[in-house]
């Protein structure tokens, strides 16, 4: 299992939300660049960051993250404001080793199918879940889709993976968020990333039992040290011990 270290980024600041309030940001008083370089020292395969400003249509932090793409020396996985075909590819052209996508899927789903046909591996659907139904526009907007059939629709599509999010999740509510994105992976044949579960190492060792569950973003809990990040990369990477099967 990939263990995804995650930059959230707010006017040039790595933030983190709690339940998807903009308006009430958790502000971490580190370097953006220095972190991420931070996050490949201890061996992370993947970066992951997400532009909030982008995501809200309210500006955006290009310059700082094309400095941590060339900075970090590790494949960045970036998501927030992908809503053009234009800026998609602007991203893989900068250095993006993936794009995350969103409201544009839910907009205009033969184009998300298009650009990953174009850019294998390098395209991943984010399905943000609340209330049982997929939000879009920065998590403003509640669409008609359910979760499940939102994510058959896409099975003919040669995604990297699927970020699954349940904002209406607290972080403290680890176990409602994760029997939601549970449910999810077994619905999709593509690899699911579990965001918003982690609190805690044990927390990475759950999810190595969940099927189809491929890897996990981790952001508050690396910031906060709650988990240390070489220690979850070895837990993800570390072989399952084998399940009774009860009948």
């Amino acid at each position: 299992m990939i263990i995804y270290p995650t930059l959230e980024l707010m006017n040039g600041k790595c933030v983190s939300l709690t339940r998807g309030r903009l308006n009430e940001p958790v502000i971490w008083h580190v370097d953006p660049v220095e972190t991420a370089r931070g996050f490949a020292a201890a061996g992370a395969e993947w970066i992951h960051v997400t532009d909030i400003d982008a995501l809200t249509g309210e500006g955006n932090n290009d310059d700082l993250i094309g400095d941590i793409i060339r900075a970090a020396g590790t494949p960045v996985q970036l998501g927030g404001g992908f809503r053009s075909r234009e800026r998609v590819e602007s991203w893989i052209d900068r250095g993006a080793g993936r794009v995350v996508i969103g409201t544009m899927a839910a907009h205009d789903p033969d184009l998300l199918r298009e650009l990953a046909k174009l850019h294998p591996d390098q395209i991943v659907l984010a399905v943000d879940i609340y209330e049982g139904s997929v939000m879009t526009e920065g998590w403003k907007s509640r669409s008609a889709f359910e979760p499940e059939t939102y994510v058959k629709a896409f099975d003919d599509a040669p995604l990297a993976g699927i970020i699954v999010t349940d904002i209406d999740a607290d972080i403290e509510d680890s176990d409602g968020s994760l029997a939601v994105i549970t449910g999810l992976a077994a619905q999709t044949h593509h690899p699911v990333i579990a965001r918003g579960t982690v609190s805690s190492a044990d927390d990475v060792s759950r999810l190595k039992y969940v099927p189809n569950i491929a890897g996990t973003l981790i952001g508050r809990a690396l910031l906060s040290k709650d988990v240390d990040l070489a220690e979850a990369i070895a837990m993800g990477h570390a072989e399952t011990e084998p399940q009774a099967e009860f009948q």
